[in-house]
Order: structure tokens, then C-alpha cells, then sequence
């Protein structure tokens, strides 16, 4: 036992002490929050197009002619009614565009746009959508339909607010928060899983490569090696994350000080997050991180000790990193629609899925104990069962020099006898 803690101690403060490891602390909060800040005025500043735009229509069908709105950015004229003419000075305008409507234009696909570069989403789309307005109402006309009145109905719009009925009252659901917490969640969890058992990896390759296994292994027991390793990197990563997790929100909460004030966007959004039952879903991540970790790290560390060079481990690599990659995908699409459906239930349940799985549920607040429970206990087994078969596997990959290995040769090491 006290060798496997002098390689965690080892591997722990080899990796804490490094340049590259301080500086990450501090500069990737300052990048959240930058990026945030980013996204946030490219989102507001794009909600117009970025440069005005002229269409110029030619509707053949007489029903649009003069009912376009000009916006900020969009400009509409019906100056030109010659396509030929039109199609001329298109070339030599990038801005200018030709909204051609045919007398048949209720035919799928046979209104266009012409432009020179490529229209844009947001052009195509605010062009699409009074169109559809226009027609809708001349339908209304032709049928004797008051449009006055439905527009005066359509302007009393019905807004829904989500409220979850718990033991001390009725309170706000906050469905928007639960989602990006649960999809955030699954993120950091899905690249931590991949950041520190490449780690792993990495460091059980480069001792083989440069032969100190050699003389570590005739000191302490492959087994004893790898799982120090594997504790030592897995506490650089909660070093490395509980930093983060402070540092941002400190960071959050002097940004909101600073830029929202105390009535501003930031402090409502910190308040929203206060109703967030904060300690439960910390303590899930790191339980899942953990175990997560234990478990994908194992089998990083098998791979690293079955190869001679990072080159060779893609063979190994996707078969085993499939699983966690097929639901992160489905967790970023698909599960936090339904959080509580038969494939998120089944997903948060089975091992190798479940850390992503399981955080993207748990923000929602609807998973059951008892599948908390199982899935738990289901992970625990899990990277008990995987360290097994990883460390069989390392005490004789880790000695194996110049011999390309396969599944079928790693399935030998396997049942080698001591």
C-alpha cells in the first residue's frame, strides 16, 4: 500500500507543479466568462443582417407587389420588373438580390432568390416568413375574413410558466437553467473523461517507450503501478476542476457586480441559479466523474500498455470510447427532450453510458432513487470489473516491446498465469 502511495504522491505533484497546470487554472474560467460575454454580443449584435440588403422583386403573380416591409437591414423595391435587366445589374451589386415570384407561387420550390454570393439564412427567412404573411392574408380577403380582427386576437399571445409542486409549495421549474446545467454536465464530464485518461495513456507509453518500466517494475507490481497512476492523475483532475468550479464563481459574481449591477441580467441569473439544488448535483458529478474515470481510465491504460507509440492505440481507442461517444451525442440532441424516457432511464443505468447519461438527467430532478441507487452500485462494479481486466492485460503488455498487438493477442495476455 505504501507503494502505490508514493506513485499517487508522485504522479500527483509531478503534474500540479507543471507551468502548464497553474496556468490552466486561472485561464480557462477567464475564458468561460470570456466567451460567454462573446457569444452573448455576437448573438445581439447578428439578430440584424450585417450589411443592408436590396431585393428586388419581380412578382409575376401581382399579389405581393408592394406589401414587402422594409427592416433595418433589408430594403425591398420593385424598381426593375426585367428579369434580364435585373439578372445585369445583379452582377455588379454583391448586396442586391432578385426575389422572383412566378403567377403559380403556392408550387413547392418555385418562388427564388437570386444573388451573386450565396443568400443568407436570415435573408431567405425574413423573406419566407412575410411572404407567408402576405398570402395568408389575401386568403383571409378572398374569403371574407375580418384580418383586422385576427390580428387584434393574435396579439393577446398565451405565455406558459413551467411551476413544480414540491413539499414546501409550488415553485419555479426553471426548465431552461435544468437544461443547459444537465447538457453542461454531460460536456465537462464527456472531455474530462477523455483529458485526464489520455493521461493516462500517455504516461503509461511513454515510461514503456523509454524502458523506466523496467526498473519500476522490478520494485513494485504492475497492478500497483497502474492503479497509482490512475488514482494520482484522477486527483489531478479534481484539483483541476474544483479550482475551476471556485474561480468561476467568483468570477460570475464580480462580473455581475461590475457590468449588471444589482438589478442587472447577471445578478437574475445568479439568483435563478440559487434555486438550483447546487450541492446534490456537484456531488453527483463527482461521484460520476470518479467512477467514470476509474472505469475509462483502466482500459485507457490497458491500451497504452499494449502499444509502442500513441499512433498505434486508434485501433483500441474507438471501440472503446464509442459507447460514451454515441451518448454524448444523443445528450446533446436527444435526452434532455425526454430525461425521463425509456432510453435516457436505460443509458444512466448501464455503466460504460451512464456518467454522461445520468448528469444530463439529474439537473431535471425526476430520476427515482432507486435508479440512482442501481446506477451507482452499477458503476462501482463497473470499473472494479474493468480495472480487473485492464490490469491483466498491462502486467504483460507493459513488457512487450516491437510486436504489433490485436484484440486476439490482448485476449491472450489476458488469461496468462501469474
Amino acid at each position: 500500500m505504501n507503494k502505490v502511495l508514493l506513485i499517487i504522491q508522485r504522479e500527483y505533484i509531478t503534474r500540479v507543479r507543471k507551468k502548464a497546470f497553474i496556468v490552466m487554472i486561472f485561464v480557462v474560467p477567464l475564458l468561460i466568462l470570456g466567451m460567454s460575454a462573446v457569444v452573448g454580443y455576437v448573438a445581439k449584435s447578428n439578430q440584424e443582417l450585417s450589411t443592408e440588403q436590396v431585393v428586388n422583386v419581380i412578382d409575376e403573380s401581382k399579389v405581393f407587389a408592394g406589401k414587402f416591409h422594409s427592416g433595418k437591414n433589408i430594403k425591398y423595391e420593385s424598381g426593375n420588373q426585367n428579369l434580364a435587366e435585373a439578372k445585369k445589374e445583379l452582377n455588379k451589386n454583391e448586396d442586391l438580390s432578385i426575389l422572383l415570384i412566378p403567377a403559380g407561387y403556392a408550387k413547392k420550390d418555385v418562388v427564388q432568390i437570386l444573388s451573386k454570393k450565396k443568400p443568407s439564412f436570415k435573408l431567405t427567412n425574413e423573406v419566407e416568413k412575410q411572404m407567408n404573411a402576405i398570402a395568408s392574408a389575401e386568403s383571409m380577403v378572398a374569403h371574407h375574413i375580418d384580418t383586422a380582427f385576427l390580428n387584434a386576437l393574435n396579439k393577446n399571445k398565451i405565455s406558459i410558466s413551467a411551476m413544480e409542486v414540491t413539499e414546501t409549495g409550488v415553485k419555479d421549474a426553471n426548465v431552461g437553467t435544468n437544461m443547459g446545467i444537465g447538457i453542461a454536465c454531460a460536456i465537462f464530464i464527456y472531455m474530462a473523461l477523455f483529458i485526464y485518461g489520455a493521461q493516462v495513456m500517455r504516461g503509461v507509453i511513454e515510461e514503456k517507450t523509454s524502458r523506466i518500466i523496467e526498473v519500476v517494475i522490478s520494485s513494485v507490481k504492475p497492478f500497483q503501478l497502474m492503479l497509482g497512476k490512475i488514482i494520482g492523475v484522477g486527483l489531478v483532475g479534481l484539483t483541476q476542476f474544483g479550482a475551476w468550479i471556485i474561480l468561476s464563481i467568483i468570477s460570475t459574481k464580480i462580473a455581475g457586480q461590475a457590468f449588471a449591477g444589482p438589478g442587472g441580467a447577471m445578478t437574475g441569473m445568479l439568483g435563478v441559479l440559487a434555486t438550483i439544488p447546487f450541492g446534490y448535483i456537484l456531488g453527483c458529478f463527482l461521484f460520476y466523474f470518479l467512477t467514470g474515470y476509474l472505469l475509462y481510465s483502466a482500459l485507457f491504460a490497458a491500451v497504452g500498455s499494449a502499444v509502442d507509440s500513441e499512433t498505434e492505440t486508434q485501433q483500441f481507442m474507438f471501440p472503446i470510447t464509442l459507447p460514451l461517444l454515441f451518448t454524448y451525442i444523443l445528450s446533446v440532441s436527444v435526452l434532455f427532450q425526454a430525461p425521463d424516457s425509456p432510453l435516457a432511464v436505460w443509458l444512466s443505468i448501464i455503466p460504460f453510458t451512464a456518467p454522461v447519461a445520468m448528469m444530463v438527467r439529474i439537473p431535471f430532478g425526476g430520476v427515482a432513487p432507486w435508479q440512482l441507487a442501481l446506477s451507482m452500485g452499477l458503476m462501482v462494479i463497473g470499473f472494479l470489473f474493468t480495472t480487473y481486466v485492464a490490469a491483466r492485460i498491462y502486467r504483460v503488455g507493459v513488457l512487450m516491446y516491437g510486436k504489433k498487438a490485436s484484440f486476439k493477442e490482448l485476449a491472450k495476455w489476458f488469461f496468462y498465469k501469474e
